[in-house]
């Protein structure tokens, strides 16, 4: 429970129940030609409207509330200027579009929030010509603003302006750099507007991150006009930007900054300025929208403005579960125990007993569930903010040295580090613990963030273990394993979705590199299939198992733990008895563990006839909830009933090889 206190409290007002929420100015908005017809003093009441909107419907369905509310007003003021209908419009860190959706006719769509028949909570091109990319990850929007202001260069469509709005503190992250440094050499009109709210998905981390600080306490704009010229001359084609400078209007001249580091990228630097005044944000963009060179808008916002429980705790309203609101009571809604929060007190555990232990995330604390770990081991922990590339080189020094890194990280995210998985870590032989949170199906954020890779990316490392946990004890003894393995990198995922209240084994035994567990086993002397379940789809596998129990079907189910190496034994064993194989993995069928299990057989000389596989089907599955995904891709315990009948009732032997056949199975 999360109670508003202090100045927010005092100024923000609650949100309204559906039953009193007035739309009057949203509902008329059927597109951004709407928007433009009404008058500059009617939209702060426009932003009521949507902020009452998009907060109510969060409560009832989760998403991301306060990096939403934060941006209202600049994406009412950038809307009301550009006609993003011709000029493009860049999304960095996505979960920032509620807002664009609702000022681009969407409305009807944000009832069904976050599902497949709803609107995404990401840009999503299938929804709207007005979403240029279906996006997720950090610091991507100003590389592709880059390209496609390139390319209408190059078609003669010079008239498309270009923008790249970016925030979060997503600015930190490496690719941004990148792409700062190459918009700097344009010769046309682009626009850099850097949300700058204070905040990552949690408090920001890093030197960049003081900066800001900095800038924000020490804006001085008294003397920025007579700076200006000097400004001018020190930025690379400052003598032709005097020209500029005498076009532009004075509100931009007094936002010009002398002292702004991104002056070096080649950027035509303004601001801080106030990211909720509207008049002030609507005058700025008028008097900048044509300027033939790269321009950096840094305006300042708060994220999660208008309430008092976002505005004062913004990191826990990142992305909230459904909650109620009560006065200045907030109560987020109890979903069961998490495999995130299992992992956060294992690590607690692990940490107290070896000292050696250095926990790491990337801008994630809360969601990898290192917030419970930081202030217990401040010495021993560290967010680095938005940079997995960085956090995965770091852990390669700090094993180097003798420490035991254990980097906390999405799968979707671990993607990221994957060259420094190669070069940094895995080629100098070092023990890099890699914990990958939110694998597989992830629910409501949809494809930009399924974690449908980390095997098929990570197994080809040679010394690599690969693990998977199907619930909380499985998730501490493949930690613990973790801990003692010190032959190469190791990685463990697991879903976001809740551990089982009654775990399927009371005891647990622990890991053994390359050994799978038996859950469920035989009633017979031999089983009609085996199942080799790779980690949280051993629970729907059980539940399919005991559905043909009742059916006649006598089925045997196995963890099978790790993805590498694979338990070749027991793959040997049940092949020569017979005994059809069918594999289940929440991960792309191509390259996953179905695939290692196969792989194994061909190198050993093993039929491979009888081996199925269930897995993610190459396709995207869009947002929806977890239980609707699993069973979309027909891996629910449904499913693999489904999948183990048709095995025994065909009695025929699929070959391998047959691709068309396996991604049958897998849908």
């Amino acid at each position: 429970m999360t109670k508003a206190t202090g100045a927010a409290a005092n100024t923000a007002a609650n949100p309204v129940d559906m039953a009193d929420l007035e739309l009057p100015l949203l509902r008329g908005i059927h597109g951004p030609a709407d928007l433009r017809k009404l008058a500059i003093d009617e939209l702060p009441l426009l932003a009521k409207e949507i902020r009452n909107a998009i907060c109510h419907q969060v409560s009832k369905t989760g998403g991301h509330l306060a990096p939403n509310l934060g941006v209202v007003e600049l994406s009412i003021a950038l809307h009301y200027v550009f006609d993003f209908a011709t000029d493009r419009l860049l999304f960095d860190v996505g979960h920032q579009c509620y807002p664009h959706k609702l000022l681009t006719g969407r409305l009807d769509m944000l009832g069904k929030l976050r599902t497949s028949s709803g609107m995404s909570g990401f840009p999503e091109p299938n929804e709207s010509p007005y979403d240029l990319f279906s996006v997720g990850h950090a610091g991507t929007a100003i590389s592709t603003a880059v390209g496609m202001a390139r390319a209408d260069q190059l078609t003669g469509e010079t008239h498309r302006r270009a923008v790249a709005l970016i925030g979060d503190a997503s600015i930190v992250n490496g690719l941004a750099m990148e792409g700062l440094n190459n918009a700097g050499t344009l010769q046309r009109q682009f626009l850099v507007v850097l949300n700058d709210n204070g905040m990552s998905i949690a408090k920001p981390q890093g030197a960049l991150a003081q900066y800001f600080d900095r800038v924000r306490v020490n804006a001085v704009y008294d003397d920025l006009k007579k700076r200006a010229h000097e400004v001018l001359q020190r930025i690379p084609g400052g003598s032709a930007l005097e020209e500029v400078y005498h076009r532009m209007g004075e509100v931009a001249k007094a936002a010009l900054s002398h002292n702004h580091m991104f002056e070096q990228f080649g950027l035509l630097c303004l601001g801080p300025i106030d990211g909720h005044d509207i008049p002030t944000l609507i005058d700025m963009l008028n008097e900048i929208k044509d300027i033939d060179r790269p321009v950096l808008l840094h305006v300042k916002t708060v994220k999660g403005k208008g309430f008092a429980f976002t505005e004062g705790d913004a990191t826990t309203f990142h992305s909230p579960k459904p909650f109620t609101v009560e006065g200045c009571r907030v109560e987020l809604k109890k979903t069961g125990r998490s495999f995130t929060t299992a992992y956060a007190d294992a690590m607690v555990d692990l940490m107290q007993r070896d000292e050696k232990i250095f926990a790491v995330t990337a801008a994630m604390p809360d969601g990898t569930g290192l917030s419970k770990v930081l202030p217990l081991f401040p010495q021993r922990s560290l967010d680095t903010g938005i940079c997995e590339s960085h956090a995965m080189a770091m852990c390669a020094g700090l094993a180097k040295v003798g420490f035991k890194p254990f980097f906390a990280v999405y799968s979707t995210f671990s993607q990221r580090a994957l060259d420094q998985i190669f070069q940094e870590v895995s080629l100098q032989g070092l023990a890099v613990r890699v914990c990958m949170d939110r694998a597989g199906f992830v629910g409501g954020d949809g494809a930009v963030h399924h974690g449908f890779m980390d095997i098929a990316m990570f197994r080809q490392f040679p010394q690599a273990a690969l693990l998977a946990a199907c619930d909380e004890p499985t998730l501490r003894a493949g930690l613990e394993f973790m801990r003692q393995y010190d032959e190469g990198a190791s990685f463990i995922r697991y879903p976001r979705d809740n551990v089982a209240e009654k775990p399927l084994q009371a005891d647990c035994p622990p890991f053994v590199l390359g050994k799978a567990n038996l859950m469920i086993p035989a009633r017979g002397s031999k089983p009609d299939v085996a199942i080799l379940a790779y980690g949280m789809p051993v629970y729907a596998a059980a539940s399919a198992v005991d559905q043909l129990a009742v059916q006649g079907y006598d089925v045997a189910l196995y963890d099978a733990r790790f993805a590498k190496p694979v338990d070749g034994e027991l793959i040997r064993q049940l092949i020569e008895a017979g005994t059809p194989i069918l594999t289940v993995e929440d991960h792309f069928v191509t390259g996953g563990f179905g695939a290692a299990v196969l792989e194994h057989c061909a190198d050993h000389r093993l039929d491979t006839r009888n081996i199925w596989r269930l897995g993610m089907a190459e396709k995207w599955i869009r947002q929806d909830g977890r239980a609707k995904q699993l069973a979309e891709a027909g891996f629910d315990a449904a499913g693999i009933a489904r999948k183990v009948r048709e095995i025994i009732e065909t009695g025929t032997h699929q070959p391998a090889a047959d691709v068309d056949a396996v991604r049958s199975d897998s849908r």
